[in-house]
């Protein structure tokens, strides 16, 4: 039986700052911010290569390492209707000693 490679997608240059919704501030996330991690939510498609390409390329790092997890969906009341939250990944991205993203920007 032959293995198969898995498929890469792949994204354009241009699209991969698409694939970047936001970074996540919670106490737990600035607590990974001491060993150099930052957290991110992220397209649910985006794949770690992509994620790790669209990092380097928006903030001018080297990533070392990603991390990615879903999230389990949330029940949303609104009155007598019941619905989830909308789906979402966060990934968990390790950066190279002496790299950083500013997150806080001086004002």
């Amino acid at each position: 039986m032959k293995h198969t490679p898995k498929t890469q997608t792949k994204i354009n240059p241009r699209d991969l700052a698409d694939l970047i919704i936001k970074p996540i501030v919670t106490e737990k996330a600035t607590r990974l911010l001491e060993e150099n991690k930052y957290v991110f939510n992220v397209n649910p498609k985006a794949t770690k290569p992509d994620i790790k390409a669209a990092i380097e390329a928006l903030f001018d790092v080297t990533v070392i390492q990603v991390n990615t997890f879903h999230l389990a969906p949330k029940k949303k009341r609104v009155g007598r209707f019941l619905g989830y939250k909308p789906h979402y990944k966060r990934a968990i991205v390790t950066l190279q000693e002496g790299d950083s993203i500013i997150l806080f920007p001086e004002v």
